[in-house]
């Protein structure tokens, strides 16, 4: 049954969540050059939800498929209301831009300037820049006759051109694609010595020597355009396919040729080359945005690569856990010691995550090694341990899923360089995404096996270690890497074993273990004992999950959501949400971890079940993705996590309060409110030390 009133809209929500990004962007409170990163990733953001969700929104739009979303909207009628929406966040970046971030990077003697604005000197500068760097790296591109329309690539910035020859009457169209081997804005560097930054970008620096790309023709107009085209291409229906990695790959090069959904371009745009472009690439108007500002300002990175450390946030190095300090201990005799709960980015991946994977590797008493992989760096140091494993003659399996949106590519080098290394490499389940973050270790000690493992709430990725915040447990508990041992067999072989005991694993028992959870506070309110819920995840929209939370307000249980990006669910109404809350953090780090956690009747709150895992409330992550969640049994770590939770409810500088209508209000504008809960927890780790 449709009924809007009680789910909020995902795509909208979504919207609502880059909202709060932009806001990060304006906030006075961040550091200069860390607003300019925020506002990239604004930008950053809106190209992925036009690839993936506007592009699937139109598929089913153009192919007359009337289904309903929940909330009783058409898939027409969110397009409508995604423009709406587009067109406004754009309006708000736009007057940010001009009127507070250009001003303050002038304050602090950093300008991006045209080419109108700089003096003769620099002039002198940017023409040669030109002639030896740029020009012969361009490769105009006329439409005639003889020359069909070039492929536009997808998110490339470009400059098209109409053109007459001096004899002919009618105009010509030229495409120059701005090439991405240089930075979007470069740094003049006529006066290396100078303490000022002077940018140019270089679509402008094209466009002020036409000329010399176009000789003897009349150049009549220019426009700056950029197109997005849909990535939702992927073919769920992989029964019939016998090679995955052959249909990914091909997928992967369709994508270029795929439809464009949205076709972006500067200010006052000649109507001649607009609709040349519209025409050629079938756009329609609904399709097109005038962004209020150049397009180059969709990417100013370059500038915080700027050696300002004053403008930054101050450098943060994780910690070591102090289990892991003593690195003459083995890796191993710490974790057969005890669990170790490790949370990143406060503490070091490097020397708790690779450390366990690259012991492993030259471990001669380790004899197995497996894991599975959906995202790693490209440079990534567990896949070189894993090489070096099997060509040890370890054996060594590594789930690869191929399918990460995104990240296809690079999974198809990295799963190709391990099978030639003699890794057994597999593609998971028909049908089913790997989303699982688990690593299983089988050491060879005195005359039995032991198993270690590592089950966190992130990817195996050394980079977004640093930046997104998650946690990992490394355990030698029996019962915990039994069952691991049958989840990789599920994985690789045909198990159909379904009655995991310590795991949550979806699909297969994870959404109904946590209703089961839900109803069971649901039945301890009821009887008058304690009943709490706390779950931190990064989207809430599964019905189910959703129409549970509601009934266990109803009947009293408080619950309290952390929820990063989008929330379907509607919190504070009256007689359907009232005991529930939705906060979303938002800081220097991208909050990633997910944690769950319910009472379970008891006065003592650390003597309620914890949780930590892979998995989001959604739909697909609950029926459509392999997921893993783990209990959290040591009261230390209970106590870390709660710690952790009570910091992020309680912050008043970070955290957003989402209102029943779907808007978010920033618990305070103070500048001076203190400390974050990243922050809070950044200094907390520090005294740990």
């Amino acid at each position: 049954m449709i009924n809007e009133a009680r789910y909020l809209n995902r795509e909208l929500g979504w919207l609502q969540f880059n909202k709060r990004v932009l806001n990060l962007a304006k906030s006075e409170r961040i550091p200069l050059l860390e607003r300019v990163n925020f506002l990239n990733i604004f930008h950053s953001n809106m190209d992925e939800f036009f690839m993936k969700r506007v592009g699937g929104l139109k598929r089913q739009h153009l192919s007359k498929f009337s289904n309903y979303a929940s909330e009783g909207m058409t898939a027409e009628e969110q397009l409508k209301l995604i423009r709406q929406n587009v067109l406004e966040l754009n309006r708000d970046a736009n007057a940010f831009i001009t009127q507070a971030l250009v001003p303050a990077l002038e304050a602090e003697g950093v300008y991006l300037l045209t080419y109108n604005t700089i003096n003769e000197s620099e002039k002198k500068w940017v023409n040669e820049f030109f002639r030896s760097k740029l020009f012969p790296v361009l490769t105009p591109m006329a439409v005639d006759q003889g020359h069909p329309f070039p492929l536009i690539s997808n998110l490339s910035l470009s400059l098209a051109v109409s053109l007459k020859h001096p004899k002919q009457e009618d105009l010509l169209f030229a495409r120059i694609k701005i090439p991405k081997v240089f930075p979007t804005w470069i740094l003049i560097e006529d006066r290396p010595d100078s303490k000022e930054q002077k940018y140019i970008s270089l679509a402008d620096v094209v466009y002020q020597n036409l000329p010399l790309l176009f000789p003897n023709m009349e150049i009549q107009n220019t426009l700056t355009f950029r197109v997005t085209r849909n990535i939702d291409i992927a073919n769920d229906d992989y029964d019939d396919i016998e090679d995955l990695m052959e249909a990914i790959v091909e997928e992967v090069k369709q994508r270029k040729f795929a439809d464009v959904v949205r076709l972006e371009h500067d200010p006052n745009p000649d109507p001649w080359l607009l609709e040349f472009l519209k025409e050629e690439l079938e756009v329609k108007s609904e399709d097109i945005y005038e962004y209020p500002n150049n397009l180059e300002m969709h990417d100013i990175s370059v500038l915080t690569k700027l050696n300002k450390p004053n403008l930054k946030y101050p450098t943060w190095t994780p910690i070591v856990p102090t289990a892991l300090v003593d690195e003459s201990n083995s890796i191993f005799n710490a974790i057969k010691g005890q669990d170790i709960l490790v949370q990143h980015p406060y503490e070091s991946f490097a020397v708790s995550v690779e450390r366990f994977i690259q012991t492993a590797a030259v471990d001669p008493a380790v004899i197995a090694i497996k894991m599975v992989l959906y995202r790693t760096n490209s440079d990534s140091n567990i896949v070189k341990a894993l090489i070096r494993a099997a060509e040890s003659g370890k054996h060594i399996v590594c789930l690869v899923e191929l399918k990460a949106r995104l990240d296809e590519e690079k999974n198809i080098y990295w799963a190709q360089a391990m099978e030639d290394a003699g890794v057994h490499v597999v593609y998971g389940i028909v049908g089913l995404k790997t989303h699982a973050k688990v690593a299983l270790v089988i050491r060879h000690e005195g005359q039995e096996f032991k198993s270690y493992a590592h089950i966190g709430t992130g990817n195996y990725h050394a980079i977004t270690s640093r930046l997104y915040t998650d946690f990992g447990l490394l355990t030698s508990n029996n019962e915990i890497t039994t069952e691991l041992i049958e989840l990789f067999h599920y994985l690789t072989g045909r198990s159909l074993k379904s009655d995991y005991k310590k795991l949550l694993v979806a699909p297969i028992n994870l959404k109904a273990r946590i209703l089961e959870l839900i109803n069971t506070e649901i039945a301890h309110a009821k009887d008058g004992r304690p009943a709490e819920i706390i779950a931190k995840i990064n989207s809430l929209g599964e019905d189910d999950i959703i129409e549970a939370l509601y009934a266990a307000s109803q009947a009293g249980v408080s619950i309290k959501l952390i929820v990063r990006g989008f929330c379907r669910l509607r919190p504070r109404v009256p007689g359907l949400s009232e005991n529930i809350s939705v906060v979303s953090i938002l800081g220097q780090f991208l909050e990633h971890s997910r944690v769950f956690y319910f009472r379970n009747g008891k006065d003592n709150v650390l003597d309620g079940q914890f949780f930590i895992g892979s998995a989001d409330w959604l739909r697909r992550n609950l029926s459509s993705r392999v997921e893993v969640a783990v209990p959290i049994e040591s009261q230390a770590h209970k106590v870390s996590i709660w710690e952790t939770l009570m910091i992020m409810l309680n912050d008043r500088a970070s955290a957003w309060e989402m209102n029943a209508d779907g808007t978010y209000t920033l618990r305070t504008t103070d500048v001076a409110v203190g400390l974050g809960s990243q922050e809070q927890l950044m200094e907390l780790a520090k005294r740990r030390t």
